[in-house]
């Protein structure tokens, strides 16, 4: 009786594949903090600088793959046997044929990106671009994974593609004692080909002989082309103000806000985790038929106390945070962090509520988020007098697209309920006619 009692504690405990997930997303944003952390300590605020550059370009990247993966992911739940096989056979080729299209343009117009972005080296783009196709594969493959619901395999393809970069990038500046960027864009491109494993070979089957219907095909691209628009809109929204400081500031300025950026951008990364699971459980009870509003305010819950929390250490031990974090030659930026903090905390929350709207396809509210949190960029345009005044066009921003998504929320929630009502009492009236 006590072994089996004990056997039943054990198995109750046990971690399941979500909680996995979510912790082993922690210890690669923890990674790469750390990665960050480090340039920033070895390279100094003008040599980290060019490095942001890269590292801003690779955010870019990994949020246009992301259409690839979230419509992956959407379809892998709704999609079944050969009607699967053939939506994924056609998503791959998509991918490779936009990967290498893209990794292109970066190498050819090379020279061009150092000039607009005032680095050391064009050679960082070259070697950046050789890997492009690499990650739209790995997101793809991601996408299976976040859609099946394999969590162990989706948390390992994130960790080795961490871990990886972290090491070879740290053991190359270390080893040869080079200080470039161009170190940076090797170790990235190395990152990309162990962020493949584990890959599921068998889904790289372009020979498939089943057709997919027109309405079938109709669904996946317009959710392709809302998804590819939204992360457009993330683009700017997460990268804009970096690159604008960066062109509008000298390149000292433009490394302490780099600074900046990746200490108060903690909360939008750990959110990401939630948009994660959100997307194929929303997709799932939408197909079985059950509520999904719960999750919603359970994730928003999750990501709102979070920031709160973020935003209170920023706020109470700002120059703490950023020596501990970068060291004492980034302290001019410690009045700033709980501001900067403050606007992703702000975006994280309303991001939850466009992914939510996208796993249901809806698509209106998506599109009016994407164009609500651009506002930032013209913001930024137009006022940029100093560093604090770009953080508080964001904030400004960022307050303006949470009330937007908090409004349309209610009022939709508000038509649904007049919805059901008015149903309701024809069904009454239909009732007491006939009887």
């Amino acid at each position: 009786m006590i072994k089996m009692y004990l056997a039943s504690v054990l198995k109750r405990k046990r971690i399941s594949q979500e909680q996995l997930f979510m912790l082993s997303v922690l210890v690669v944003n923890g990674g790469n903090y750390l990665y960050n952390l480090i340039l920033g300590r070895l390279l100094g605020p003008e040599q980290f600088a060019d490095a942001a550059v890269l590292i801003t370009f690779l955010l870019v990247l990994s949020f246009v793959a992301m259409s690839f993966q979230l419509v992956t992911a959407k379809f892998s739940v709704i999609f079944e046997n050969n009607l699967f096989t053939s939506f994924i056979s056609k998503v791959y080729k998509n991918a490779i044929i936009v990967g290498i299209s893209l990794g292109a343009l970066i190498i050819i117009f090379s020279k061009q990106l150092q000039e607009i972005f005032n680095t050391a080296s064009s050679s960082m783009f070259v070697v950046f671009g050789i890997g492009v196709p690499l990650y739209f594969l790995m997101s793809v493959n991601r996408g299976v994974f976040q859609g099946k619901k394999a969590f162990k395999h989706l948390s390992i393809t994130y960790q080795t593609e961490m871990l990886s970069r972290l090491l070879i990038t740290l053991g190359l500046l270390f080893l040869f004692n080079i200080q470039s960027s161009l170190v940076i864009a090797i170790g990235i491109l190395i990152s990309f080909g162990f962020g493949l494993i584990p890959f599921k070979f068998e889904n790289l089957n372009f020979k498939t002989s089943y057709v997919i219907e027109a309405s079938h095909s109709k669904l996946v691209r317009n959710f392709f082309i809302i998804t590819a628009f939204y992360e457009f809109t993330q683009i700017i929204i997460n990268n804009s103000d970096i690159l604008l400081v960066k062109h509008y500031f000298e390149s000292y300025e433009a490394g302490l806000y780099a600074s900046l950026a990746l200490i108060g951008r903690i909360v939008y990364f750990i959110a990401w985790m939630f948009v994660m699971l959100l997307l194929p459980t929303v997709v799932q009870l939408k197909k079985e038929g059950k509520p999904t509003a719960p999750i919603l305010f359970k994730y928003v819950g999750y990501i709102a106390t979070i920031a709160s929390v973020i935003v209170l250490c920023c706020s109470l031990f700002p120059e703490t945070a950023i020596t501990l974090l970068f060291g004492k030659s980034y302290i001019a930026m410690a009045p700033l962090l709980w501001k900067y903090a403050l606007a992703t905390g702000l975006f994280a929350v309303s991001n939850i509520f466009a992914y939510y709207y996208l796993s249901l396809d809806r698509y209106i509210p998506v599109v009016f988020s994407g164009v609500f949190g651009m506002l930032q960029m013209g913001l930024v345009i137009f006022f940029h007098e100093s560093l604090e005044q770009v953080v508080h066009m964001q904030i400004i921003a960022m307050i303006l697209l949470l009330v937007f998504q908090l409004v349309n929320f209610v009022l939709d929630s508000k038509t649904k309920l007049t919805k059901v009502k008015c149903s309701a009492e024809q069904d009454w009236e239909w009732h007491n006619e006939f009887t």
